[in-house]
């Protein structure tokens, strides 16, 4: 952390959770781990949008593309396969978008409908595995007060829970709650598309600056951050919004501070305390 920047620089990289050393192979005691972070979320979100704005204006000069070019199942497709770029292929999500748009694709202009009787089916069949694969358990955690540390209460959680100082969510067509309890969190990466996402990190702490990334396209996120964390919104929004809803006391810790970095397109983050 430099005189003239008020936030530590060097965010983490994606691979660091494979790639941290051993505190214990040393009998120095270790400094945090801390490699430069590239962001280049907002490069790829701008190739997305250009690439699409070529496409249409080339059709208004008079080009002819294939129908299927310009459907909202292509659509899909290419962001899938945006989002597997962004997320270096990894998870569920952008699979997900590729095979909905291809199976709509293949069924309305090869096979003109024919699959349409299925689809259904086919969808409740998917949606029944999701939730047995995917179950959610109910917790129980004490509140306390944010300044004096003291017992204010219990409250229910129902969803998954989270010890990673870096995260990665990523909700299509769904939605994703978690809750955070790491004491050194320090950022992560957030994808929604058409499904928003739940962010607890009221249990969670900071030491300086994390970094959170989110994309939002058609969807929404929610945040649920400690007030008097200091957040600074570096997020693109294009047809969305970034709102801080929290109430404020008066009490920001500047040493405490997360930026969130991305893009907004039609959706929104809302930043809450409680």
């Amino acid at each position: 952390m430099s005189e003239n920047n008020p936030y530590n620089t060097e965010f983490y990289n994606k691979s660091e959770k494979n790639d941290r050393p051993d505190p214990t192979t040393s009998g120095t005691e270790q400094r945090p781990y801390f490699k430069e972070r590239n962001a280049q979320g907002h490069i790829w979100v701008g190739l997305f949008l250009v690439l699409i704005g070529v496409v249409y204006l080339l059709k208004r000069m008079g080009f002819i593309f294939p129908d299927f070019m310009l459907s909202w199942q292509m659509f899909l497709i290419v962001l899938g396969i945006f989002i597997g770029f962004r997320k270096n292929f990894q998870g569920p999500g952008w699979l997900i978008l590729i095979l909905v748009g291809s199976l709509f694709l293949v069924n309305e202009f090869f096979l003109f409908n024919a699959l349409r009787k299925f689809i259904f089916p086919i969808a409740l069949i998917g949606a029944g595995l999701f939730f047995i694969l995917r179950p959610k358990k109910t917790y129980e955690f004490i509140t306390q007060d944010p300044n004096t540390g003291d017992p204010t209460g219990k409250r229910t959680y129902r969803g998954s829970i989270s010890n990673e100082d870096i995260i990665d969510a990523t909700s299509i067509f769904g939605g994703t709650k978690k809750k955070v309890l790491s004491k050194n969190f320090r950022g992560g990466d957030m994808v929604n598309v058409f499904g928003g996402s739940e962010i607890d990190l009221l249990q969670a702490d900071i030491s300086g600056t994390a970094v959170l990334e989110v994309t939002a396209i058609l969807g929404g996120a929610t945040l649920l951050i400690p007030s008097h964390w200091n957040v600074v919104s570096e997020a693109v929004a294009i047809l969305g919004e970034v709102k801080d809803k929290r109430v404020s006391m008066g009490n920001v810790d500047t040493t405490k501070t997360l930026v969130l970095k991305g893009t907004v397109i039609l959706g929104g983050i809302d930043i809450k305390s409680f």
